[in-house]
């Protein structure tokens, strides 16, 4: 027993290095890249509502928030991305994230009696992000307020460790600076940062799988038994667990199941919900580790947009029922007309955002286009 839990240890610490050396060739890439890349970023990323649908459509195909908010932080330090468009892109992996446990809620669409209960488990957790975004998206668009904040905290932990990373003076970082360097001198930035993505990846869901079995494998009765006792422990509950597996996607799939046979109302899933999403920032924080004050000012606007708009409903008392009527509705719909859960997953997480994607887009080409002829005219005139 003993040699078997230090092979996982050992496993679990290689994989977590892993992670961090693919976080510093994807840094490396995009840098190395330059200029070029940066140019392509801004012009796809100045509209932040396209920022925000692809975060949406990129974790929805991946199912990995912690990946693409590691790929955001890896492209923030490298200078490819700027703050204010990565943002958006966090707030729509968010979106993205939850579509696991929706289309686990869809197994239980022959059993009558539990698909109503499984359906408003499994969204939930999207109303609720959903909502989180429709109040702190226009904020961020108009008043820059995540990006500020998070700035000012980023650059104030900076003054006060010396203006570096501590990080920066560990072996491996230095190790995997040097690795990153030979390796795109050997094979070019693009295959480095193709690597780096799949290691990223692989990585986070084998980190991901491996301590959901240690931490409830056979124990998942008892959890059943303990997590779910009262909010505080529901909220817990989902914080610790997400933060240790680093999957979002897996703890709040859950709950489906338990929500589904009744063994677990609807609020105490949504306080777990909440809990679980403020734990899945953790991964940004640790990307964000080696890397720039940027890069730690995108990691802690994560937090803030998780945190604020978890106390955002738990403080006010008519908030937090909106995401369960929301969700009991949908239920009650998709009971009776079943097309109703298949549209609601095809609209929300693929139809809508290449739809407003393609617009957005559009939009944007248009006016840089009315820019470019009022430039032109302006100077035939002069």
């Amino acid at each position: 027993m003993k040699t078997n839990w230090g092979k996982h240890i050992f496993a679990i610490a290689v994989a977590i290095l892993s992670f961090f050396m693919s976080i510093q060739l994807l840094g490396a890439g995009l840098q190395e890249i330059g200029k070029g890349l940066s140019g392509v970023f801004e012009l796809t990323l100045s509209n932040p509502s396209i920022g925000l649908f692809i975060g949406l459509l990129l974790t929805a195909i991946l199912q990995s928030s912690s990946t693409t908010t590691s790929m955001a932080v890896a492209a923030v330090a490298a200078g490819s991305l700027t703050l204010e468009n990565a943002i958006p892109l966090i707030m729509g992996a968010n979106i993205g994230t939850t579509l696991t446990s929706t289309v686990v809620s869809m197994s239980y669409v022959t059993k009558v009696a539990e698909f109503r209960k499984a359906i408003s488990a499994g969204c939930v957790h999207d109303i609720f992000n959903v909502l989180v975004c429709l109040v702190l998206f226009p904020l961020e668009v108009k008043y820059g307020l995540l990006s500020e904040v998070s700035h000012s905290i980023a650059s104030s932990l900076y003054i006060a460790s010396g203006n570096a990373p501590a990080v920066e003076s560990f072996f491996f970082y230095k190790l995997f600076e040097e690795f990153g360097a030979q390796l795109i001198s050997w094979t070019g930035p693009y295959l480095v940062i193709f690597i780096a993505v799949v290691l990223l990846f692989s990585t986070v869901k084998y980190i991901s799988n491996m301590l959901y079995k240690r931490l409830i494998g056979d124990a998942r009765n008892r959890f059943e038994q303990v997590a779910f006792k009262n909010s505080f422990k529901s909220f817990s509950w989902g914080f610790v667990l997400t933060s240790a597996i680093q999957s979002s996607s897996l703890t709040t799939s859950l709950i489906v199941p338990l929500v589904a046979t009744g063994k677990v109302n609807l609020k105490r899933a949504f306080e777990f919900v909440m809990g679980a999403n403020l734990g899945t920032t953790i991964t940004a924080l640790l990307a964000a580790l080696l890397k720039s004050e940027a890069a730690i000012s995108l990691a802690i606007a994560h937090f803030l947009f998780n945190s604020v708009g978890v106390l955002l409903f738990i403080a006010v008392p008519f908030l937090n029922k909106i995401p369960m009527y929301l969700a009991d509705r949908l239920g009650a719909v998709s009971l009776r007309y079943k097309i109703t859960a298949f549209a609601y997953i095809l609209v929300l997480f693929f139809i809508l955002p290449f739809t407003l994607i393609y617009f957005s887009q559009s939009k944007s080409e248009k006016q840089e286009n009315t820019v470019r002829r009022s430039q032109v005219e302006l100077f035939s005139n002069n």
